[in-house]
This record gives structure tokens, C-alpha cells and sequence, in this order.
């Protein structure tokens, strides 16, 4: 069984004293490969430290993250489209990247801009885009109806509603939908979304060291428990779990342009 986290910064301070040991249970786990997204430029020196130790299995993706806007947010995306354009086969993707009106709302026109400057870059890089949308599903979709052209998109960590789908699908007909531990929680949603999502736009992700799925819940989050995912979305879909893990692997090696 070969797995695929699409998701993951196990280039974190959380990680520092057991990288190896995170790795080497990944890899037992079946998960042959690793994006890192960057969120910040100073994301950037330990996600590439970390990518030229373990070249086979882990593979980048760089953006600004809604949450890290600085007040002069500038020269941070100078920084992140100087690290894309400079370095654009070094990378798979544009993010993590998009809106998050949970924790702060005074930062929306703010956020926006951001957004669709990296929508606009990722499509002239001809890359697709790793999307963080948190309580900002509308005015997400609203900077993206703004473009003539649209990259590829992938909803990172969704757990919406069927009607979250088809709202999204009005606009990115084509978009992927990660899902990850949160779907394991009892109060959410999203496995009654599945269907309407269809297996072959699934990838699978774990966003370590967050959200770390049930029974691991409240622990440290870490690649080899996508396989916990996996399972839950093969039973809730009632299929093989061999067919779950086909399916999203060959689903993110074509949405990323994997190798």
C-alpha cells in the first residue's frame, strides 16, 4: 500500500528532536511521499534542510499563509514569489495560501490581495495552489471568481458540508478536496460529503503536527497517521482500504505533477 501525505510541516520546531524516528514510522506506514508547505519566508531554510535530507520522499510547496500576514506584508511576498520563481522546479505548488476570518477579521482586504496575488502567480508558474479557507468560504471563492484563468485547486483540510461542495464546485469545478484527521472527529460533517466529492477527488493529508486524527487525537500529529485517515474515509465510503489508497495516491501524483 503506498499513501501520500499532501499536507504536512514536519519542518517545525515540534519535530526537532525526532525527525528520524517521524520518518522512519511513515515510512513503515506506507507513505512514500511528503509536501511540505511553506507559510512564511521563514518557512522556507528548514522545509529545504529538511527536503535535501530526505530528497526521495519529500517534496515542497511555497506560499504566504493568511495568518502570517506581517502589517508591511510586502516584503514577504516579494520574498515567497523571489523563492518560486527563482527555484520553480524545485517546487510542486503555490501555498499554503487563501483566507482565514476565524481568529481575525479586521485583516480581510488585506488577505485578499495576498490571495489573489499568489492565485494569479501560481497560474503564470503554471502551478497549482493549496488552498487554506477557515470560516471564509464566500469571500475565498469571491477573490477567485476574480481571475479569467483559474490554476488548479485543492482545498486543503476541508470539512465542509455537501452544500460547501457544490458551492465550491460553481466556481472550481475541477478542485481537489484534502481531507485529514478532522474528518475522524465526532462532530464533523465532511464523511457525509464524500459521496459528492467522489473518489477521485480525494487526497489525503494530516496538516502535522494539528489534528491529529481519532484514536490519536489530542496527541502530536504525524505523517504515518494519514493511514488512521485512510481507513476511516475506505470504511465510510464502504470500500477496500487498497482502493483508497490507489485512488488518492494516483489523485495527488496527477495534481501535483509528482515524479
Amino acid at each position: 500500500m503506498r499513501l501520500i501525505d499532501t499536507h504536512t510541516h514536519i519542518y517545525g520546531p515540534e519535530f526537532d528532536g525526532d525527525i528520524d524516528e517521524v520518518m522512519s514510522r511513515a515510512l513503515e506506514a506506507g507513505v512514500v511521499r511528503m509536501i511540505l508547505p511553506a507559510c512564511d519566508p521563514e518557512s522556507i531554510a528548514p522545509m529545504r534542510a529538511l527536503q535535501r535530507k530526505y530528497p526521495r520522499e519529500i517534496v515542497l510547496a511555497a506560499g504566504l499563509h493568511p495568518t502570517e500576514l506581517a502589517d508591511d506584508w510586502r516584503p514577504q511576498l516579494d520574498a515567497i514569489e523571489h523563492e518560486l520563481t527563482s527555484h520553480r522546479d524545485d517546487y510542486v505548488a503555490v501555498g499554503e495560501v487563501g483566507m482565514d476570518l476565524y481568529w481575525d477579521k479586521s485583516r480581510l482586504e488585506d488577505q485578499k490581495r495576498v490571495f489573489e496575488y499568489q492565485l494569479r502567480l501560481a497560474e503564470s508558474l503554471a502551478l497549482p495552489v493549496i488552498i487554506h479557507c477557515r470560516e471564509a468560504i464566500d469571500e475565498t471563492l469571491g477573490v477567485i471568481n476574480r481571475l479569467e484563468r483559474k490554476p488548479s485547486l485543492l482545498f486543503h483540510s476541508f470539512g465542509g458540508t455537501v452544500d460547501d461542495v457544490i458551492k465550491i464546485r460553481a466556481t472550481a469545478p475541477d478542485a481537489y478536496f484534502g481531507i485529514g484527521g478532522v474528518a475522524t472527529f465526532k462532530n464533523c460533517r465532511v464523511k457525509d460529503a464524500f459521496g459528492e466529492i467522489g473518489l477521485d477527488r480525494i487526497l489525503l493529508e494530516t496538516d502535522a503536527p494539528y489534528l491529529a486524527p481519532v484514536p490519536r487525537r489530542g496527541h502530536r500529529n504525524e505523517p504515518a497517521y494519514v493511514a488512521l485517515t485512510a481507513q476511516f474515509i475506505a470504511d465510510a465510503m464502504s470500500m477496500p482500504l487498497e482502493r483508497l489508497a490507489e485512488a488518492t495516491t494516483a489523485n495527488a501524483i496527477d495534481f501535483f505533477g509528482l515524479k
